[in-house]
């Protein structure tokens, strides 16, 4: 693992969540898209002054009332969701995990942010959290 990549916020207003973190923290939207495999519409976002390899806070929205995240802001609210580890081989981090015992939520790497390559580890196998393994796109645009 090479960084922490970005720390996923469930909220119910997309446009909502982005301007209370740029009027109060001063963040700036970087990315934004429909990711229609996980059911959500997502912003990511960072510090002015951050670099590109900085961690990000990325706000997921619900698209529909099925999607994991309008599960988890029924159960919870709003609030931290995922916690997310930049990865260069997320398959290699992936097979290393499970050869641990680890439950994948994912067989095959599923489509994330930007292009990206993403997997899961089952929140019930790493202390009640739920990690997102991310290896980013060749050319990133968050």
């Amino acid at each position: 693992m090479i960084a922490v990549d970005h720390v996923g916020i469930a909220v119910p207003d997309l446009d909502a969540a982005v301007t209370w973190y740029a009027e109060h923290l001063g963040m700036v939207e970087t990315h934004r898209e429909v990711n229609e495999d996980q059911g959500v519409h997502e912003a990511m976002l960072a510090l002015p002054a951050a670099g590109d390899d900085s961690t990000a806070l990325q706000l997921l929205a619900p698209l529909n009332a099925a999607s994991t995240i309008a599960k988890f802001l029924d159960r919870n609210g709003p609030g931290m969701q995922q916690l997310a580890y930049r990865v260069t081989d997320v398959e290699a981090v992936s097979a290393y995990l499970r050869d641990r015992g680890l439950r994948l939520l994912f067989d095959k790497p599923g489509n994330g942010t930007a292009g990206s390559r993403v997997n899961f580890v089952h929140p019930k196998d790493a202390g009640g959290v739920l990690i997102e393994l991310v290896e980013p796109a060749a050319n990133p645009t968050h």
